[in-house]
């Protein structure tokens, strides 16, 4: 079900800092993305995730940026700057490799349909893939914890008062971290989807008085891939429904695909975002 996707705000002045403009035109329309457990909607998060890095990095190059850190006492805001870079690299890193262990999974699965030697073969693989697929909801909501330890940290520090384009330039890269860190979190949460449980014979009774119920459960079943490949593996009972779930695989490994570029842009932005920061506090 889609929503308007919010985050925490940390109140940035009324009247904003003119280096800090791009920045925070990014960050509201990044505010306005609606979120839906698809990737679709997920990439569009996360590439809007790479522009507002973008902008962040062209802030850190900017020579008053520059100016003004380096003649600062290096003390916490460096640190907490440098912590929020790498642990957001640290997160993204994660995010990867559980995508590609993923993604091989889901192709282990897909050549074993695409085979067809058996039912035992096919059953085999399927329970492969679940237990796979516990492990990786557990690191999910590992890494989800991780987030949100972080977005609590991110809002907990008091601002810097002695400079007003240093006080500009934290508390935008604050905000920037925890919508960075809510947009990491939707993902893992849509990684650790599991398939929907099991109905009696009354709910689904009860259900079928209510079309429009059902029609909007349905349509977020379809448009969530996880959610309709983990339906359809738990009705592999015929070779049409083989053919079917094969079909569903291939749309599901698409998706992976389609995550992984954007996950890898996002990698690279941030690994450029720290390289200026560590310039810049170097100087």
């Amino acid at each position: 079900m889609s929503g308007k996707y919010h985050v925490r705000s940390i109140s940035l002045p009324t009247r904003s800092h003119p280096a800090t403009l791009e920045v925070e035109e990014a960050l509201n329309r990044l505010k306005a993305w609606e979120s839906s457990p698809t990737s679709g909607s997920i990439c569009n998060g996360l590439s809007g995730v790479e522009e507002l890095c973008k902008y962040v990095d062209k802030l850190l190059n900017m020579a008053s940026t520059q100016e003004v850190l380096s003649h600062y006492q290096k003390g916490k805001c460096h640190e907490e700057l440098l912590d929020g870079s790498v642990r957001l690299l640290d997160v993204c890193s994660i995010a990867r490799d559980i995508l590609l262990r993923f993604r091989e999974q889901v192709q282990a699965l897909q050549s074993a349909f695409r085979r067809r030697k058996g039912d035992s073969s096919i059953e085999t693989s399927v329970a492969t893939f679940n237990c796979f697929r516990k492990k990786m909801k557990k690191d999910a909501k590992k890494l989800i914890a991780s987030l949100k330890q972080m977005d609590n940290k991110h809002g907990a520090s008091s601002l810097l008062d002695q400079d007003q384009h240093l006080s500009a330039v934290i508390r935008v890269i604050r905000e920037v971290n925890v919508t960075n860190c809510s947009i990491f979190q939707t993902l893992l949460v849509f990684l650790s989807t599991s398939s929907k449980p099991k109905q009696s014979r009354w709910s689904l009774v009860s259900k079928l008085m209510y079309k429009g119920v059902v029609a909007c459960e349905e349509k977020e079943e379809n448009d969530n891939e996880l959610v309709a490949v983990y339906a359809a593996l738990s009705e592999v009972s015929d070779s049409e429904k083989v053919k079917i779930t094969y079909k569903k695989l291939e749309a599901l490994l698409t998706r992976i695909e389609d995550l992984e570029s954007c996950l890898e842009s996002v990698f690279r932005i941030l690994i450029k975002t720290r390289s200026s920061l560590l310039n810049l506090i170097s100087l």
